[in-house]
């Protein structure tokens, strides 16, 4: 399985994929640049190159995630601007690294209007994917509520990539905290959540999980990663999950703290160990 961890580009994009390579990881996401502004990176692109040659020799997968203050949903004007050249930007260097694509929440509109609030969502993505030809996939991951509960169906994610000009770019990541926060998945569920997922024709477009455990209960609308097997989603509830055929070869990424080796090894380890015992 491609279970992986969030990695650092503090030193680059290769030392990026190196380090992940060294926690014995099959697969790592990462920020393409500072994950607090909307600015545009002229990045390194014999790093990326490197980094690009690297995970091929690897077979390691890697996948994008845009920076803290996207936001989907935000109206027109200056802001609205500078969110589509980041994640255009984050697009760029995506591709140049060889990742799969980039990750992007579900919108979270502010209004009183929900379907004003999905009707821009699908405008800045098609103003972001206009003209963009790479191979890279822009990923929305689906919410926990918190805030509001915008993005936290599966009916909503499919709807809205089937609404967009160019859906053929864009993808989907599934995060397992955010699920179960919002109550889409209660952690006994997951052959029902499944079971939807095929009959929306979600799985077709799924090209990344956030694998994270959850500090607070289902329903709760709270979105706090907790390490595998410490939450309230618990073991037993992952290795179910982690037998789904249809994960199988997608990047399975951690998003969760550091352990006390200061990585993310005995983690993987431990997911692996989950998987593998479902499995044998």
């Amino acid at each position: 399985m491609k279970i992986g961890c969030h990695v650092s580009i503090r030193h680059g994009y290769t030392e990026a994929a190196k380090t992940a390579h060294k926690e014995g990881a099959a697969s790592y996401q990462f920020f393409p640049k500072n994950p607090r502004s909307l600015g545009v990176k002229p990045f390194d692109r014999a790093d990326a190159a490197a980094c690009r040659a690297f995970c091929q020799e690897h077979a390691l997968l890697s996948i994008a995630h845009t920076a803290y203050p996207v936001n989907l949903c935000v109206e027109d004007g200056e802001l609205g601007e500078a969110t589509v050249r980041s994640v255009r930007n984050d697009l760029e260097i995506a591709e140049a690294c060889g990742a799969l694509g980039v990750v992007v929440h579900f919108g979270q509109y502010k209004g009183t209007d929900v379907l004003a609030g999905y009707k821009r969502m699908i405008q800045r993505v098609n103003h972001i994917l206009d003209g963009w030809d790479g191979q890279a996939k822009l990923l929305i991951e689906n919410n926990a509520g918190q805030g509001n509960r915008m993005g936290t169906t599966l009916e909503e994610l499919v709807q809205v990539r089937q609404l967009l000009a160019e859906p053929q770019k864009v993808g989907f990541c599934f995060d397992t905290c955010h699920a179960f926060a919002s109550g889409l998945w209660d952690g006994k569920n997951w052959c029902e959540v499944v079971q939807r997922m095929e009959e929306l024709d979600y799985l077709p477009y799924l090209s990344a999980v956030h694998l994270n455990d959850s500090v607070y209960p289902s329903g709760s609308f709270r979105d706090r990663h907790a390490r595998i097997g410490t939450g309230r989603i618990g073991d037993a509830a992952f290795a179910e999950l982690l037998r789904t055929p249809q994960l199988q070869g997608l990047p399975l990424v951690l998003e969760t703290a550091r352990g006390s080796s200061g990585g993310h090894r005995e983690e993987i380890s431990h997911v692996r160990r989950l998987a593998n015992d479902w499995q044998a």
